[in-house]
């Protein structure tokens, strides 16, 4: 069975109003394993952002490709699509429905079988039971992050891409939230995941990616990391690789 994920040489350029050309992702190749957590580390400008918004086909890549489970993203985009559950930075969620109705919502958007008994189950899967009931805008904000998971992930997608999903949260909320990603990988998804918190790495990452200025400088598991560098730690790994 193939990878669920595989980058080929995938570069994305943006052309700037001087002439020149913005290089965000520099003909990048990676191969992400089936039923892991895999950390996406990068500084800001890295092209993380980037990246993830070519694999769920939001922005087109300038040259090369991906394979989301066996589908081309240049090819078919729609069919990357319905195996991907993606959650980005800044999305939201309208805040005059209950948790019910939006994660309704986008079952119906993707025209999930048997709804009734795929929001039941997103709702239990995440934790919203208590609170299933509440406006979306009465939540707090580590609430909301898992209502917004629940909704990228009622159609039970193979692939799970998230950009920095914890940001802004308190450390509850975002334990909380990581509890939350490792559920939706024990039931079978692959996920993708951005972060700046290196502790929240350490914590549920199965491999990690570190990019800098657009190019895959190091990728593999926290030991593997340490023992190409010779740190002793992630976060001084880190440093190492993108030249800190």
């Amino acid at each position: 069975m193939p990878a669920p994920i595989e980058i080929d040489g995938i570069r994305r350029e943006w052309p700037l109003p001087s002439g020149a050309t913005l290089v965000a992702v520099d003909d990048l190749s990676l191969v992400v394993p089936r039923g892991s957590v895999f950390g996406l580390l990068g500084p800001n400008g890295a092209g993380k952002t980037t990246l993830m918004r070519m694999l769920t086909t939001l922005i087109p890549p300038t040259r090369g490709t991906a394979r989301i489970e066996g589908h081309d993203l240049v090819q078919d985009p729609a069919g990357v699509r319905g195996c991907v559950g993606y959650l980005s930075a800044s999305s939201g969620l309208p805040p005059l429905l209950t948790c019910t109705e939006a994660i309704a919502t986008f079952a119906d958007l993707q025209q999930v079988p048997r709804p009734r008994a795929a929001i039941a189950r997103a709702i239990a899967q995440f934790g919203i039971t208590g609170f299933a009931d509440r406006f979306v805008g009465d939540l707090s904000t580590g609430m909301r992050q898992r209502v917004r998971i629940a909704c990228a992930t009622v159609h039970r997608p193979p692939v799970v891409i998230l950009d920095e999903p914890t940001s802004g949260l308190d450390l509850v909320s975002a334990r909380q939230l990581l509890d939350a990603i490792l559920s939706a990988r024990d039931a079978g998804a692959t996920v993708i995941f951005s972060t700046h918190v290196l502790q929240e790495a350490e914590q549920i990452c199965d491999r990690i990616a570190i990019v800098a200025r657009g190019r895959l400088e190091a990728e593999g598991t926290i030991a593997e990391l340490l023992a190409q560098t010779g740190a002793p730690q992630l976060s001084e790994a880190f440093l190492a690789v993108v030249g800190l």
